[in-house]
């Protein structure tokens, strides 16, 4: 576990917090190697945003006031069989947004983050 990503989810006391807490142990489920980080620190989000990584980025979290947005750097690569992404439809990267109150399909993700993990496998072996 990341002691910085320990340090972002403590400073979201609501309901940011808690559904990232529940994101990371999802992602931890679904891919057990995954590392996580924290990337892009700035004067303006000094805690940084959580990244979870498996021979690249498997996705990220930001917080917003208004939701948590899992962003996937090679989203438009993935088959994405449960039409989870909802944002971020340009260029290759794509998102799904979760707002307050929004029912987790699990499952679903944990699928999403597995064929991340495992085409960031697979393109590092082609190397």
């Amino acid at each position: 576990m990341s002691e910085a990503v320990d340090a972002k989810i403590a400073s979201l006391p609501d309901w940011r917090g808690a559904l990232l807490t529940r994101i990371r142990q999802l992602i931890r489920d679904a891919v057990p190697d995954v590392v996580e980080d924290v990337k892009w620190r700035k004067p303006t989000n000094p805690l940084g945003v959580p990244t979870w990584s498996h021979t690249g980025i498997i996705c990220t979290g930001e917080t917003y006031k208004d939701k948590v947005k899992l962003t996937f750097p090679k989203g438009s690569l993935l088959q994405d069989k449960h039409r989870l992404f909802n944002a971020s439809f340009t260029g290759v990267r794509r998102a799904v947004d979760l707002m307050e109150g929004d029912d987790l399909d699990e499952r679903a993700l944990q699928d999403l983050f597995q064929e991340a993990a495992t085409m960031n496998s697979a393109v590092a072996r082609a190397r």
